[in-house]
């Protein structure tokens, strides 16, 4: 079996950051909540267990605590922030609120050496974390010392080395510990002696070889969307059952320019893959008339997706649908309901998948994060052009169209956009960016355009920068770049007569125009 950490999550914004920080030191990971059944931690054959941040305060009344099967299977403890607090308080230590909160970059001071930071951190040495918390521990459970101090927390780093049992006050997944990473992937190979071959290359051959078993000689039908977790699903279930495979791609209108034929020559020209392609537009376009709604867009978008899809579906004789759900969705879906989501995915999970339609789920990519889907695709020989596209929501211009979406908006946006990109590729920018669109606002100004007086829309433009798809900011654009951007799109595309640049950061979250 695969050496496996095991990540147990009180409620951190980050903790996905934990398993990625994990997974590229080599080594397979999953994130279960603090309250799953002791039978599960237990049974999950982990061989280190770490426990996440929260927001909660381990000094109020009923608030979250590790199961005691953590500290009795044997196997080494990581805690961190929350975790750090939980730990001391079951193995009776102390916590207390204190007057010196920390948040944000710190320096923590190493007291004394541990195998956790064995070969990294040595003691007398002193080095910058990232810290968030109000509590702090003040008195350390038997057995325990303290091998890191800072300013605000006496124990902001503490080792049991017999038992293997750690704590961190900081966070050492975010990128704003520079060495998180590494005491992460100590405590995975030093601490745990898990190995670090968990490559894609496994994963893919692993993945195949499921496929087969669960499929058999079934037939399976995927929806495809045009984005990367889709595609990236479809030519994997394709190497692992062939024809076995038919794509439904439901062209709804509302890509950007150019994508509906990437995807058609793509996977029914170049990978020889069973396709439909559905052209849904005056369908999607007609439901949207006269909806401003946001949320009300996607409900539509998403129902009126699946009556498209279902009725070819219902054509192909097929007993499994195959979505691109990826591991965040599972730990989101999890966390939010104590069950796995059944809907479908590529349309933000909106609608949901009826019964009625009597299909079990292949879902392929269940276990891995955005990073890893682009570097199966890469695995799997698949054109960086489609790996590395930015992400797209499924709902596609209908959210980056505030107010009523017509059939002249989406072509103004797409126009806009097409140009928008056009310029970041030819500057060399696109792969430094996460994400980048245009966004078409629902007012219009006036303008003089030559000689001319203009009543047109106004375009904004956004790019982002992420390491982890949870965080992002804006990407710094030149002043010479945005202007000829702008001046391009108002030469080009009739309808807009000002652009402006959007520079609004998100924190963990959506990274999407909602």
């Amino acid at each position: 079996m695969t050496d496996r950490i095991l990540i147990l999550d009180f409620g951190s914004q980050v903790t996905q950051l934990i398993a990625r920080r994990i997974r590229e030191a080599g080594v397979y990971c999953e994130i279960l909540p603090f309250n799953s059944d002791p039978a599960k931690i237990a049974n999950f054959g982990a061989q280190g267990i770490v426990l996440s941040g929260g927001p909660a305060s381990v000094i109020a009344a009923e608030t979250p605590r590790p199961p005691a099967v953590v500290f009795e299977l044997g196997v080494p403890v990581l805690g961190i922030c929350y975790g750090q607090q939980a730990m001391c308080a079951h193995l009776g230590g102390e916590v207390a609120t204190s007057d010196h909160h920390e948040f944000g970059r710190a320096m923590v001071h190493v007291t004394d050496d541990c195998a956790l930071t064995e070969g990294l951190w040595h003691s007398g040495e002193q080095h910058q974390v990232w810290m968030s918390h109000g509590d702090r521990v003040v008195r350390l459970p038997p057995g325990f010392r303290a091998v890191g101090t800072s300013e605000g927390a006496p124990f902001a780093m503490f080792a049991d080395d017999e038992r293997r049992f750690y704590g961190l006050m900081f966070h050492p997944e975010v990128v704003h510990t520079p060495d998180g990473g590494k005491l992460l992937a100590n405590f995975a190979h030093k601490v745990a002696g898990c190995g670090g071959n968990w490559t894609m290359a496994a994963f893919r051959k692993q993945a195949v070889d499921r496929i087969r078993e669960q499929v058999g000689q079934g037939r399976v039908v995927c929806g495809l969307s045009g984005g990367v977790d889709s595609s990236v699903a479809a030519v994997l279930i394709h190497e692992a059952i062939g024809e076995q495979l038919t794509c439904i791609f439901v062209d709804h209108g509302l890509l950007r320019a150019g994508e509906a034929e990437q995807v058609v020559t793509l996977f029914r020209d170049h990978y020889n893959i069973p396709l439909i392609h559905r052209d849904a537009a005056d369908l999607f376009l007609g439901k949207l008339r006269g909806v401003s709604d946001p949320e009300q867009k996607r409900k539509i978008i998403g129902a009126t997706f699946i009556e498209v899809f279902e009725a070819d579906a219902q054509k192909l004789d097929a007993t499994f649908l195959a979505q691109g759900t990826l591991y965040p969705d599972v730990i989101e879906s999890v966390s939010a309901t104590g069950g796995p989501s059944v809907t479908i995915k590529s349309h933000h999970n909106v609608g949901g998948l009826p019964e009625r339609m009597n299909l079990a789920l292949v879902e392929p990519l269940r276990e891995l994060f955005k990073d890893e889907v682009r570097d199966l695709g890469r695995e799997l020989g698949m054109p960086d052009s489609l790996v590395g596209r930015h992400p797209f929501p499924g709902p596609g211009l209908a959210i980056r169209i505030p107010g009523e979406v017509t059939p002249e908006r989406c072509d103004i946006l797409r126009q806009a956009d097409a140009v928008y990109l056009d310029e970041i590729r030819k500057a060399g920018l696109y792969d430094a960016i996460w994400q980048a669109f245009a966004v078409l606002l629902p007012v219009r100004t006036v303008g003089v355009m030559g000689d001319a007086r203009s009543y047109d829309y106004v375009c904004a433009l956004r790019a982002v920068t992420s390491t982890d798809g949870m965080t992002a900011e804006s990407y710094p654009f030149d002043h010479e770049f945005v202007a000829g951007v702008a001046t391009r799109i108002i030469n080009e595309v009739r309808g807009i007569n000002r652009v402006v640049y959007d520079v609004t950061s998100k924190p963990p979250g959506t990274i999407e125009w909602e």
